[in-house]
């Protein structure tokens, strides 16, 4: 019998052509005739499976490294949040100026009369005589016995002058200014700020509004929030923190003296 192929040899026990002879006329359902036909595929699928296993186990270093050199190379996109200010509202022009100053008190003057000549003579009157009823003026230094009672006029204070805080202005003849203007003041805050993570990973923003005094010497005093961003206490802290940093500003004057100024500026907090 000639030899078909490789598998197919006559002294093979898996041979199709020899299987197809011992069962010929039998049950071929049965479990033997089943393992030797299939053998060989059997063989071939299992050496396919470990040679592919083998090369993934080789080639799995530098697999590792590729994937490494990739993740490396990917490049993080920068977030870069802009914080808009929106510049403080306009003044009302149709609310009442301020009241003009009181007057000067009035001083009492005394008219002088301008001295006359005249060839008349004048006569002066001579100094009071001093009696023994009038009040004499002791040389002799008395001691006190330590009981004499010392009695103090009702009028008489305790001394002691308290200082009156002038409550500050809203609007005055020359408002208070930032070193530079406006422009450079929303410069110096947006550069300043920075955006709190935990409200920047929520989303939240919002605009803050935060009051202020300006000083007679320019400094910043009484800094609170007005209206606060919805849901986000961080924005209100880092607000106020940023206006308490400012530097002295110009005070502001009414009737050419420095007076005290309450401010209002509003921060934006967006994310884009």
């Amino acid at each position: 019998m000639a030899e078909s192929s490789l598998f197919n040899k006559w002294d093979s026990v898996v041979a199709p052509v020899r299987n197809d002879m011992v069962f010929e006329d039998k049950n071929k359902a049965y479990g033997a005739y089943d393992l030797r036909k299939n053998h060989n595929r059997r063989v071939a699928i299992a050496l396919l499976i470990t040679g592919l296993s083998f090369l993934f186990v080789v080639s799995l270093p530098a697999i590792i490294d590729w994937i490494k050199n990739v993740t490396e190379e990917v490049e993080v996109p920068v977030d870069i949040t802009q914080v808009d200010l929106t510049p403080p509202p306009p003044i009302d022009e149709t609310e009442p100026p301020p009241p003009p100053p009181p007057p000067p008190p009035v001083m009492e003057t005394v008219k002088f009369t301008p001295p006359v000549v005249t060839d008349e003579e004048v006569t002066e009157d001579p100094p009071p005589v001093q009696t023994e009823e009038t009040p004499q003026i002791s040389t002799v230094t008395q001691e006190g016995t330590g009981n004499e009672e010392i009695i103090i006029p009702e009028e008489t204070g305790n001394g002691v002058v308290e200082e009156v805080v002038e409550a500050p202005m809203t609007i005055v003849e020359q408002m208070p200014t930032f070193p530079g203007g406006d422009a450079e003041m929303y410069k110096y805050l947006a550069k300043n700020i920075q955006y709190p993570q935990v409200e920047k990973e929520a989303g939240i923003s919002g605009t803050c509004y935060v009051t202020f005094v300006v000083e007679k010497d320019g400094s910043i005093t009484d800094v609170k929030v007005l209206r606060g961003v919805s849901g986000g206490p961080g924005c209100d802290r880092e607000a106020m923190r940023v206006v308490k940093s400012m530097p002295p500003w110009k005070p502001g004057k009414q009737n050419g003296r420095e007076v005290r100024v309450q401010f209002n500026v509003p921060i934006k907090f967006s994310i884009r």
